[in-house]
């Protein structure tokens, strides 16, 4: 029985640890995300995106003519 205590203790002790390991990993930024920024603009855009960029943007659609 004396065994569980040891073992609970242990296993106590390891997750401490990962959670300490996990903390310092995302205050140091390794999950940031720094591919997808570099990439977005090779992306194509959906027809919603293309409706929606030009009613943010009306000076797209003025046409010209001469009088």
């Amino acid at each position: 029985m004396s065994v569980m205590y040891i073992l609970i203790g242990c296993s106590i002790v390891i997750a401490i640890c990962f959670l300490g390991a996990f903390l310092w990993s995302v205050r140091s930024g390794q999950y940031d995300d720094t591919y997808t920024p570099s990439v977005r603009m090779l992306f194509e855009e959906t027809p919603d995106e293309e409706v929606a960029s030009k009613e943010a943007d009306p000076s797209q659609d003025l046409k010209f003519t001469n009088p």
